[in-house]
């Protein structure tokens, strides 16, 4: 019998105090998949491009990111045949139209501005973990 294939979370996010409240909203929602952290956009690119690339179940992918902003990642992952299938979800403070334009012309999942207080953002990273993790079906790789 072989075992389930573990649906894993990339994390882009190069602030440390809205990593540790992801994944904190994340483990209070009971949501205990294994999350990746890349603290910006080129180690995101390196993850999922480099020698041992990883194929997560969801990416949740910042866009003010140092060395190479969230656009740019995004353009990648969706350019290449190996990742463009990879369901990415912004998740930013960005309240900028323009971010979300370029986001989605760039084929993002979903747009979700970070709600401010902790309670909130708690809620909306339960959501996503139960839509990306538990109700969306993804192609097979």
């Amino acid at each position: 019998m072989t075992e389930p294939v573990k649906k894993m979370i990339m994390l882009v996010e190069d602030d440390p105090d809205h990593e540790l409240l992801t994944i904190r909203a994340l483990k209070k929602s009971n949501i205990a998949n294994e999350v990746s952290i890349a603290r910006d956009g080129e180690e995101a690119v390196n993850l999922l491009f480099g020698d041992n690339p990883i194929r997560p179940q969801v990416i949740l992918l910042d866009l003010k990111l140092p060395k190479v902003d969230g656009l740019e990642v995004l353009r990648r992952i969706r350019e290449s045949d190996q990742t463009k299938m990879l369901p990415v979800v912004v998740l930013t403070s960005s309240d900028e139209e323009r971010d979300v334009v370029r986001s989605y012309s760039l084929g993002v999942n979903s747009y979700i501005r970070k709600p401010v207080n902790f309670t909130d953002f708690a809620e909306a990273t339960r959501q996503l973990g139960m839509y990306w993790l538990v109700l969306n079906e993804c192609p097979t790789r």
